[in-house]
């Protein structure tokens, strides 16, 4: 059987992270997330995927080549980003009879995938979906379900009636092509795979089955932050024997290093924690838990960071505090640049998303940050600042809004 992977959009509300990448390159627990995914098929014995690209394909295609741990990888370019079904299209004159179709932007597990498969297996089935049960189900396409048939989907829903939402996976025969060229566009002038699934519910049986094990949906910027506490807590982390660890340093927990970095001496590291490749820390640094930096990045004497993720090539000078923020690729951060996490009422930090305020859910959440993002000497961010891609900021600022570059 053949895997249909989705990683051609970007990414919207995870802007300013997606200017430069598609969502599914961003990084958790060390790597991106569709190379999470990519794992997971490769362990349930897929030996060629079709993977969709669009937006900012080039990234996706020089991290993976043509191929990833033995598994072919047959890229498909959707010109422009109609929609999940019309993604799905593109692939119609080269799958097989059956095929697996998920969503490139999700943490599964291998446990995952293989359950579905066994689920569809021992129901026998010709066109299923992946359920996963919510909170807040007002937020997702939720599914009537009985005797593991759907009924009916239903986007978003004010008074929902059931928690089991669509989970991003679905295995297809190819019915589903005749079912997207009969769906007109979505009010996002998009043509949906869900759209596609309640025309086919009408002509033949499509079965739901509940996920269990990981399913991680990084829907906003915050989500990215979960996402890595969540996977670093799964994981075995151990540091490289090919690392340089000072005298007086204390590593204490599940701390991975990783060949060729450099703990300098006076430095405490607290696990879960993840740590590239080429990085220098310290001295007398404070890395809290869950955090993640990535490959040759650097963080100077004094530093202390909390729960965040660093992209690769970062510099973050002396004095500097980091707490509960994403930093993107490339960035200078100026001696004694402070990240503000809390608000003073305590109450939930909101974000700019979509040009509209959104309340996070977090009592604490600092920074989102851009790649190349340069700032001077002792400047202060305020908590669920945005700062976008190329931006400087002026030595001795306070940043009080989001801060835009000339390209935004």
């Amino acid at each position: 059987m053949d895997a249909v992977v989705l990683a051609a959009g970007e990414g919207v509300r995870m802007r300013p992270l997606t200017s430069t990448r598609p969502k599914p390159m961003l990084p958790v627990a060390g790597k991106p997330i569709l190379e999470w995914d990519l794992e997971a098929l490769v362990i349930n014995g897929f030996r060629k995927i079709y993977m969709i690209v669009g937006y900012r394909k080039e990234s996706i295609q020089d991290y993976f080549g043509d191929s990833f741990k033995g598994m072919e990888i047959d890229y498909v370019f959707q010109e422009e980003q109609l929609g999940t079904g019309h993604a799905v299209s593109l692939v119609e004159e080269k799958v097989g009879d059956s095929f697996l179709v998920m969503n490139g932007d999700l943490l599964v597990s291998d446990h995952l995938i293989k359950k579905f498969l066994g689920d569809n297996r021992k129901h026998n089935t010709r066109n299923s979906i992946s359920l996963v049960e919510v909170i807040n189900p007002s937020e997702f396409g939720i599914v009537d379900l009985e005797d593991n048939l759907v009924n009916s989907i239903t986007e978003k829903p004010e008074k929902p009636e059931s928690n089991l939402a669509n989970a991003g996976i679905y295995l297809f025969n190819k019915e589903i092509f005749k079912a997207i060229k009969e769906i007109k566009e979505s009010t996002r002038a998009e043509y949906e795979i869900t759209d596609a699934i309640k025309t086919l519910l009408d002509k033949e049986e499509v079965h739901g089955f509940k996920c269990e094990s990981r399913w991680i949906d990084v829907g906003r910027p915050w989500d990215l932050l979960d996402a890595n506490e969540l996977m670093l807590k799964d994981l075995k982390l151990e540091y490289d024997k090919e690392v340089k660890i000072e005298e007086n340093t204390t590593l204490k927990g599940e701390v991975h290093v990783g060949k060729g970095s450099v703990i300098k001496s006076g430095s405490y590291i607290e696990g879960p924690a993840y740590i590239g490749r080429d990085c220098i820390i310290g001295p007398n640094c404070y890395i809290r838990p869950y955090t993640l930096l990535m490959d040759n990045t650097r963080a100077g004497n004094a530093v202390e960071i909390k729960n965040s993720i660093v992209m690769s090539e970062t510099n973050i000078c002396h004095l500097s505090y980091i707490g509960d923020s994403v930093i993107g690729e490339g960035c200078n951060l100026g001696a004694g640049t402070k990240v503000a996490n809390l608000r003073f009422d305590h109450g939930d930090v909101r974000m700019e998303i979509k040009n509209k305020l959104t309340p996070s859910g977090r009592k604490k959440l600092g920074c989102i940050m851009g790649d190349h993002v340069k700032t001077g000497i002792n400047v202060s961010i305020l908590p669920g600042r945005l700062i976008y891609p190329n931006a400087y900021v002026e030595a001795g600022s306070i940043v009080r809004n989001t801060i835009y570059s000339e390209e935004e």
